[in-house]
């Protein structure tokens, strides 16, 4: 008679299901880039990853500022760099968006690196 033996491989653990804070917050980080105040009322302000987006969220409601007053400025008849102001600020906001569900910390084209002197 043969004896079989049958070995058997330990039992495997199920990968942690807790999120690390970047994934906890990423939704905050998103939301930034739309509305930056809402962020700042809750207690994701405190997460560095979710107050870096807030800054470069910030930066983009102060260009869209900037742009409205330029837009305001110009006579009517240049309404194309209107539009072309319009379309830059959006493509930032796509951008800045990206980033966060990416969970990534890289400043914004063009207006980005100003984020950092910024003091929430």
């Amino acid at each position: 008679m043969t004896e079989f033996t049958q070995q058997t491989n330990p039992p495997q653990q199920a990968p942690s299901q807790t999120p690390t804070p970047k994934e906890k917050n990423t939704g905050m980080a998103i939301l930034a880039y739309i509305f930056f105040l809402i962020p700042l009322l809750t207690e994701a302000k405190n997460d560095p990853f979710v107050k870096y987006h807030i800054k470069q969220g910030l930066l983009i409601f102060i260009t869209e500022i900037i742009v409205g007053i330029v837009n305001y400025i110009i006579p009517w008849y240049l309404w194309s760099l209107e539009g072309l102001l319009g379309l830059v600020v959006f493509i930032l906001v796509i951008i800045g968006i990206m980033n966060a569900a990416k969970g990534e910390e890289k400043p914004l084209p063009i207006i980005g690196k100003f984020g950092e002197q910024l003091k929430i």
